[in-house]
């Protein structure tokens, strides 16, 4: 038998928690890492799914959280197709909702707010939070990471691209991995109709990241 918990019990430990989704390059690791700051919350960063131990995961329970273990090596991946690299991306997705919101309820305990850049779909966050505790930000135009994402000097994208110019035909792999974001099924989350308080961001030269920090804490009530 699997155990179930219900929404409306984890929508109740989940008071304390806030939560921003949405686009890269929208802006939410920077909101996040401000609204901790400012306000003395508890920072759950991208990817905070990670502090669940690797070696603990099931390549049957988790097989997306698990591909890295098992794939032939990188070029398999970066040479997935966009509808294969969508379905896998659901698939980690929908793993990782399962670790994060255990791991928050964990924190919830602390009795602080946590702010949360969050992977966690519209759908879920609709059953287990709160209009004001959700926020959607957004870019202008949506795929702006088509042609940005190597533009961000970090270790990570700096390994995507090494591993990018070891494969056989490093052209024509680079570009299948940048048609990955272009891909959009018609099954994929509408961003723009979630129903949830949503930030757009359309200019990407000025930094307006305090007149958007400004926004959301209005939002979230952070300062009642």
């Amino acid at each position: 038998m699997k155990i179930t918990i219900n929404d409306n019990l984890i929508k109740h430990y989940l008071q304390n928690v806030y939560f921003i989704n949405g686009h890269s390059y929208a802006g939410k690791s920077t909101m996040v890492k401000m609204l901790s700051e400012r306000y003395d919350m508890i920072h759950c960063g991208e990817n905070y799914h990670d502090v669940f131990p690797r070696e603990k995961l099931s390549r049957w329970d988790q097989p997306g959280l698990c591909y890295f273990e098992t794939m032939n090596g990188w070029e398999e991946w970066l040479n997935m197709t966009p509808e294969q690299h969508y379905n896998w991306m659901q698939a980690v997705s929908e793993e990782c909702a399962e670790i994060e919101i255990l791991e928050l309820i964990k924190l919830s305990a602390t009795g602080k707010k946590i702010i949360v850049d969050t992977n966690i779909s519209p759908e879920i966050l609709r059953k287990i939070s709160d209009y004001d505790h959700v926020a959607i930000m957004l870019c202008d135009p949506p795929d702006i990471s088509h042609t940005r994402f190597f533009d961000r000097e970090d270790p990570e994208k700096k390994f995507m691209y090494e591993q990018i110019q070891k494969c056989k035909d490093p052209e024509a792999t680079l570009a299948n991995f940048n048609s990955w974001v272009l891909y959009h099924p018609e099954n994929e989350t509408d961003w723009n109709n979630t129903g949830f308080y949503t930030v757009t961001r359309s200019d990407f030269e000025t930094d307006t990241r305090e007149e958007t920090l400004q926004k959301l804490i209005n939002h979230f009530g952070l300062e009642k």
